[in-house]
């Protein structure tokens, strides 16, 4: 939990601090950027390989040096003193993240007997939701008092608490009777450029007005997934592949798979248009929109531990199902929201919709770490964190393109992009419901 909490904190908690980091710095926005981007990057392009040395060297090392990397980064990110020091710092902090998000799941898996694991998911999902809420009015506190390099400060201490603490506490992985098989460099390499190549295309198809860029969008999305081609042809016939074509094998674990992924691209879809939809379209205030959206994951984290005593008792697939109906509803009462509607009736449908969202999440993630085999319990933790940060690039790509047809801040876009976000929920849906005609492998 410690370790998931600044893991995920990171994240976001920059983001308030990025105009003192330019003026500070004597950097430009398009520059300070990256200072957000390098840590996700490097987060999204390291999950799979470290996942992969998880199998092979043990789950609780790859989680403590990850922890250590992450510890010494914060501390170069906090004593910093030019743009381009502060970026590699970051992306060392997406670096040790990664290490840390890549077998969390896996560690969860070796620590909960299978009948309390719905529950050990579970507050694995109040955890990001509390952290991802907390992230800027943790952010907020700290510039009230200092400057942005004590926002990596704090993570000094935490980190080397919860790196006494996982050494003292952390199981090591049980003897396994298939040895993974070695990384090999070229793959790794193809795995960061098929990553890597996506994430900025579809930044750059995300960008609005000027900061926009089509054509070099869709042509780095084309070269990442000519990368990805080649990767999977290597990939195919391996025991224990690094990108787990073996699990995607197994029919539960692929729509599940499937489910994630259409989950977070419509769950992207409606938290980069609703910003414009209540700032632009309905006149809100930052601050008024802020506390709006904050009902989202305050439901997140009260039907979490709800949805932990259900895992056991129902399918997890007609719980994801379910959840995903909800988060549609509320997606399409969103879309239609009248001219001038009241706080509360803007935050009844954000409930809703972090309501369904948790209610679909814990069980999905549970039935992807509980559907593979013991020994690949580190793939199918990183495949969660892939599947989640693709499915989010997905929706940019998505959200780019309907900006592109309606670009007009009338609502019309905001309202495409959240019923297009409801199409989506109802397809991981679909994909969830599905998985109750399929029995897991043992």
């Amino acid at each position: 939990m410690m370790g998931l909490t600044v893991a995920v904190l990171d994240g976001s908690i920059v983001n308030l601090a990025l105009p003192g980091i330019a003026r500070e710095l004597n950097a430009g926005a398009s520059e300070t950027i990256w200072v957000v981007n390098a840590y996700q990057i490097a987060s999204l392009v390291l999950l799979l390989p470290l996942a992969s040395l998880g199998d092979r060297f043990g789950y609780r090392r790859v989680y403590l040096v990850g922890m250590a990397l992450f510890v010494l980064a914060s501390a170069a990110a906090m004593m910093a003193t030019s743009l381009t020091a502060l970026t590699w710092a970051r992306a060392l902090q997406g670096l040790g993240a990664a290490g840390i998000m890549s077998v969390n799941t896996a560690m969860v898996r070796l620590i909960y007997p299978r009948a309390r694991l719905g529950r050990g998911m579970a507050i694995n999902s109040v955890v990001v939701a509390t952290s991802t809420m907390a992230g800027p009015a943790v952010a907020a506190a700290i510039l009230s008092v200092g400057n942005w390099p004590w926002l990596f400060a704090l993570n000094v201490p935490l980190g080397l608490f919860t790196l006494w603490l996982g050494r003292q506490a952390l199981p090591f992985n049980p003897p396994r009777e298939h040895p993974a098989a070695g990384l090999s460099v070229l793959d790794v390499l193809l795995n960061t450029i098929m990553f890597t190549l996506v994430f900025i295309g579809a930044d750059q198809l995300g960008g609005r007005g000027e900061s926009a860029n089509v054509p070099l969008g869709l042509t780095l999305l084309g070269a990442g997934v000519l990368a990805g081609g080649v990767l999977m042809r290597r990939q195919w016939h391996l025991p224990a592949p690094m990108f787990p074509v073996d699990l995607l094998r197994i029919p539960v674990f692929a729509l599940s798979m499937t489910a994630s992924l259409c989950a977070f691209c419509a769950q992207t879809l409606t938290f980069v248009s609703l910003p414009f939809l209540l700032l632009e379209v309905h006149g809100r205030s930052h601050l008024s929109a802020g506390l709006l959206m904050t009902a989202w994951p305050l439901a997140a984290v009260v039907m979490a531990p709800v949805v932990g005593r259900l895992i056991g008792r129902y399918a997890d697939g007609w719980l994801g199902g379910i959840g995903m109906v909800v988060f549609a509803t509320g997606l399409l009462l969103l879309a239609v929201l009248p001219d001038h509607p009241a706080g509360w009736d803007v935050a009844w449908r954000m409930a809703l919709c972090g309501g369904g969202f948790a209610l679909f999440q814990t069980p999905n993630n549970h039935t992807i770490v509980t559907s593979a085999p013991l020994h690949r319990s580190g793939a199918a933790s990183g495949s969660v964190g892939t599947a989640r940060l693709t499915g989010q690039s997905l929706g940019a790509v998505l959200l780019a393109a309907i900006y592109a047809v309606w670009d007009q801040h009338d609502g019309q876009g905001e309202t495409v992009a959240l019923l297009l976000g409801a199409g989506c929920a109802l397809l991981a849906g679909v994909s969830s419901t599905l998985r109750v005609r399929v029995t897991p492998p043992r």
